[in-house]
């Protein structure tokens, strides 16, 4: 009977010895990949670009604004409410125009985003699949993993597969 059981012990540590476990840390991974740091320089330059064009715009208007108290003091007053109307209502339009291209580029950068998140996923999938791992656990800021051993942190393979696939 003891030899049973002991055996029977010797094969469910075998078994466990099986299972092979790695994590990544999802926030290095991220900061240290290519793809992340183009689209986010991308979209910066469009947001640079987005924010000069709104200045312009803005400051063009501003001066309109200006220009429009100078026209409306040899005005009569019903003809300068009048057209006091209508420019606040096309200043109303250029602000909504602004917004919603801003929101724009904001969901574009968000898509972008998201579909690199899924590659990342899938990535570290095929990598799990290819390397026989049992479980890859998602570390960094709000990740499961509180502790690991380095050799089992698979960060930085993932990251240099991905740079790889990213650079061909």
């Amino acid at each position: 009977m003891k030899k049973l059981l002991m055996v029977a012990v010797v094969l469910l540590i075998m078994s466990c010895q099986q299972e092979k476990i790695g994590f990544v840390d999802n926030v290095k991974l991220m900061q240290d990949y290519q793809k992340k740091k183009d689209i986010e320089a991308k979209y910066t330059t469009k947001l640079e670009a987005f924010g000069q064009k709104k200045d312009s715009i803005t400051q063009a208007f501003q001066q309109e604004a200006q220009a429009f108290q100078v026209k409306a003091q040899s005005m009569s007053q019903q003809k300068a409410q009048e057209e006091y109307g209508m420019f606040q209502q096309k200043g109303q339009l250029i602000g909504q125009q602004l917004q919603q291209e801003e929101q724009l580029l904001q969901m574009e950068g968000q898509t972008d985003m998201d579909s690199l998140v899924t590659k990342v996923k899938e990535e570290i999938k095929a990598y799990g699949k290819a390397n026989s791992y049992s479980y890859i656990l998602g570390g960094g800021d709000g990740g499961s993993v509180l502790y690991g051993k380095e050799a089992n942190d698979l960060t930085d393979e993932i990251t240099k597969i991905l740079n790889d696939k990213y650079k061909n």
